[in-house]
């Protein structure tokens, strides 16, 4: 059965959305799908006006407490492809000390976050744990630009943290102003959702991204077949939603494609868990338990202990990321 597909672009986290999305249901669409966290709540009340639509949202968080049959959240385990982006950083690092270009003491990590939200800090917190399962010595300064896409800002961000020390940088962020600012510094880069192979070809090592092919698929498929999508739904590495860029071996630590290869497969096995408690402190203390806002309202309010067995429950109890826990080793700069 052949599909059609109609698209809509550059639409505005406003009443737009909810006009474009009852725009496409009235067209026939059987599947809305939107890609911006601040679609949701405009992506709802279509939900609620078009009950024969299936209205699918990446990133969003409200599914599971708006309990209406046609509204689904989707998004990826993410945090084991920064983990993974982590694991080559460490590499990086350790390969430096070893050389004699930097000390122990001198393995400082930058990160350029976009927001303060749990979806960024899951992922800088991530990348740091994978440093640190490498490269012990690893330390991370961490800047938001308070916007997911501003060139100059997430360029002022590499500046600010080249200047204060960071050998080695990263990013929660989209544009080309963090890794061109590394190119010319000569600063090793780990980038997000996109590669900088061609224009960063002495800074780049690798990045991790989010496809969404196999959710595109399950939701296709389950409509074609008359069954019901997820409330939320999580990819990962083992089903395709999570996958690591090329690796740039002119940058990259001799065997970091063998290491990732190996740290891939324990994480896809459950032998290894990016949130292990007994790998990361808070006031120096290991957390047993930890409170978090899952069943999020508008005072973000902590709902559901996320933490057994010995690991934080990142994307389980909802599809959307919930760790927002600020842990040892991490410094969040100011202004």
């Amino acid at each position: 059965m052949g599909i059609e597909a109609i698209h809509k672009t550059g639409i505005p986290e406003g009443n737009e959305c909810y006009e474009a999305a009852a725009e496409l249901a009235d067209q026939g669409c059987s599947i809305v799908f939107a890609d911006s966290f601040g679609h949701e709540d405009f992506l709802i009340q279509a939900a609620i006006e078009h009950p024969d639509v299936e209205f699918c949202h990446a990133t969003g968080t409200k599914a599971h407490t708006v309990n209406l049959p046609n509204y689904h959240n989707a998004f990826a385990a993410i945090y084991e492809g920064r983990f993974l982006g982590g694991v080559a950083a460490g590499m990086k690092l350790n390969e430096m000390i070893e050389s004699g270009e930097i000390t122990e003491d001198q393995a400082k990590i930058g990160y350029i976050g976009a927001y303060p939200y749990a979806e960024v800090k899951s992922g800088y917190t991530s990348f740091f744990l994978g440093a640190r399962y490498i490269c012990p010595a690893a330390t991370m300064e961490v800047v938001f630009t308070n916007s997911w896409y501003d060139p100059t800002l997430e360029k002022e961000g590499a500046v600010k943290l080249a200047e204060d020390g960071c050998v080695l940088i990263s990013e929660h962020a989209d544009s080309m102003g963090a890794p061109t600012e590394c190119e010319a510094r000569g600063i090793p880069f780990v980038f997000y959702n996109g590669s900088a192979a061609d224009s960063c070809a002495n800074s780049y090592i690798v990045a991790s991204r989010i496809d969404w092919a196999p959710y595109f698929k399950y939701m296709i498929e389950c409509v074609q077949r008359g069954d019901a999508i997820a409330v939320d739904w999580t990819g990962d590495l083992s089903n395709g939603s999570v996958k690591m860029a090329e690796i740039n071996d002119k940058v990259a630590a001799a065997g970091t494609e063998q290491k990732l290869a190996e740290v891939a497969a324990m994480l896809e096995s459950g032998t290894l868990n990016v949130f292990d408690t007994s790998t990361w402190t808070v006031g120096g203390q290991h957390l047993n338990e930890y409170m978090a806002d899952v069943d999020s309202d508008d005072a973000y309010t902590p709902d559901t202990n996320v933490i057994s067995g010995g690991f934080f429950h990142e994307s389980e109890f909802r599809s959307a990321p919930y760790f927002d826990i600020n842990i040892d080793g991490i410094t969040v700069l100011g202004d």
